[in-house]
């Protein structure tokens, strides 16, 4: 597929897809790292188990707008960001879910006889 520039949309830059998603769990982990913020003292201070934060800084768990807003009132680091981060981690795995992609294909083809 060209285009009349003989460009191959999908090579364009811009168009490229991560080989490994980064997870927002990524970067607080590290900016808690760098900080020698304890995780066990910062689900306190923040009212949330220590088990679900840890899920999240593994990237276990998705990062909700809450825990994105307490992370940017603790830490100073802007929740948009990062939620915007677990969106496109989100969208690069159920585009790599082969399962779900089949499903989809499914109901394109239902939806094209409407």
């Amino acid at each position: 597929m060209t285009t009349l520039a003989g460009i191959n949309p999908k090579m364009i830059a811009n168009n490229l897809k991560p080989f490994v998603a980064t997870h927002p769990g990524e970067v607080l982990k590290d900016e808690l790292e760098y900080r020698k913020v304890s995780q066990r003292g910062l689900a306190k201070e923040l009212g949330i188990s220590y088990s679900a934060l840890n899920e999240v800084l593994n990237g276990k768990r998705a990062l909700n707008t809450e825990l994105a807003m307490m992370m940017e009132a603790a830490l100073g680091v802007d929740a948009a960001p990062l939620l915007a981060m677990q969106n496109e981690y989100d969208m690069l795995m159920a585009e790599r879910n082969e399962s779900f992609m089949e499903k989809l294909k499914q109901i394109r083809r239902v939806a094209a006889m409407f």
